[in-house]
């Protein structure tokens, strides 16, 4: 008997994870319209598949519907494609759902139009890790480290091209069994569509060649951990660069300097949103290249936001190759929720007409919290506890978001919180690199 070809139409949710339901290839015009069925405590499930308490309980019906833009075909070493589309979630009316992932950043995106004229361009940088004891020890940014998986990188990056994304590099990097994978920029919704895209196939290139792939933001406390880092631009109705001006601070244009302010005076809120995990708080601590405070570098990896170098001499080519780049990031995040809360929070800083400040060259570490304050600067939240209080009780965050999302996102964090509340750290480590 011939198998049924199967397209499988998928949610990135708040826990990071791809959800949804498959239904025939032959259905496709008719799904594309009417979508599949949903329910409103889908959104509640957390990473280790527990159901945090429900506002909605068994109540309410929900559509979410295919986008064939994000269409994904993929077949691994002759076996049956993987066929799948990220979709958008809408009330039965046909209305966006307050609490869909992708209509959260499309209603960001277009607060960020209103305000600076300007549409976003973006990429997300992804380090990723193979489970299990390295073949050859000691081979951070090694040629034999990445020769040992050359056949899964490639097959990944033929993969990614496959599906219009369109890739960059891929390399060993420093920790064990870790590489790192950069795809090109692109814009809007899109960019968060190509980095699930991305996880999904990373996870299937790796299950295709007998190996296990884990984005989890640490393995081991003592170890690195695997972060994501969105680099942003911005262009004009025209197409045309708006994110670099030779004169200002770093070659920040006005109205970069502005969405950067926003995105350090509220990044202690919103990491809650970019870095969920409990296992995240491991990770985002001083000198481990991450994010420890809320402050700008320039060329300084371990800035929170960091304007990045450019490799164009040429005016007009530096100023499309301009970008800053957002590093208290990880994939434990759903692309569309963190982009959204970074795309929110750059926003107020344009809309209340902030300047971003003098980048850093220190350690701050070394500087009490008071010095820390005097200057401006915050130590991130320490833990996902800490970090979702700063969330919930900053009423302007709360206020991007759609009335309900904030309590709604809440308890889903704090069902995952008491899923690990009494295991050891590294018991937590190991659940984590199962799930993602």
């Amino acid at each position: 008997m011939k198998p049924m070809p199967l397209i499988f139409a998928a949610t990135c949710d708040f826990a990071g994870k791809v959800r949804g339901k498959a239904f025939p290839a032959e259905q496709l015009d008719k799904r594309l319209a009417r979508g599949v069925g949903w329910v409103p405590t889908n959104v509640m499930i957390n990473c280790f598949d527990g159901i945090g308490e429900s506002p909605f309980g068994s109540l309410g019906d929900l559509l979410l519907v295919p986008d064939p833009s994000t269409e994904t075909k993929i077949g691994f070493d002759g076996a049956a494609p993987e066929h799948f589309m990220l979709g958008d979630i809408v009330t039965l009316d046909g209305d966006p759902w307050d609490l869909c992932t992708r209509a959260l950043l499309k209603s960001a995106l277009a607060r960020l139009h209103r305000a600076g004229g300007v549409r976003l361009i973006s990429a997300f940088e992804h380090e990723f890790q193979l489970k299990g004891a390295p073949a050859i020890n000691n081979q951070g940014f090694g040629r034999e480290g990445f020769e040992l998986q050359r056949d899964l990188c490639a097959t990944l990056m033929a993969a990614l091209q496959s599906s219009g994304i369109a890739p960059d590099s891929i390399m060993k990097e420093y920790g064990p069994n870790q590489y790192e994978v950069v795809v090109g920029p692109a814009e809007g919704v899109t960019s968060a569509d190509h980095a699930v895209i991305l996880r999904e196939l990373t996870r299937s290139a790796a299950r295709a060649k007998g190996e296990h792939a884990t984005f989890s933001p640490i393995l081991d406390a003592a170890s690195v951990g695997n972060g994501v880092h969105v680099h942003m631009s911005f262009v004009d109705e025209d197409g045309n660069p708006v994110t670099y001006d030779a004169d200002g601070k770093c070659g920040m244009s006005a109205l970069t300097s502005a969405f950067s302010a926003g995105i350090l005076k509220y990044l202690p809120s919103i990491v809650a949103l970019t870095a969920p995990s409990v296992v995240s708080y491991e990770r985002l601590t001083p000198h481990r290249w991450s994010a420890a405070y809320n402050n700008l570098g320039y060329r300084d990896r371990e800035a929170s936001l960091r304007v990045c170098p450019v490799t164009a001499k040429d005016p007009a080519s530096i100023a499309r190759q301009f970008n800053i780049e957002y590093r208290a990031a990880d994939a434990a995040a759903c692309p569309h929720l963190a982009l959204a809360a970074i795309v929110h929070a750059g926003v107020q800083g344009i809309e209340d007409g902030l300047v971003a400040p003098d980048p850093t060259q220190e350690d701050l570490s070394l500087l009490s919290p008071d010095v820390l304050a005097e200057r401006g600067y915050e130590r991130l939240p320490t833990s996902l506890e800490a970090a979702l209080g700063k969330f919930i009780n900053n009423k302007t965050v709360t206020n991007w978001f759609p009335q309900d999302f904030s309590q709604v996102y809440f308890a889903h964090k704090a069902a995952e919180i008491a899923h690990v509340g009494d295991l050891e750290t590294q018991d937590i480590c190991d659940l984590y690199a199962q799930t993602y």
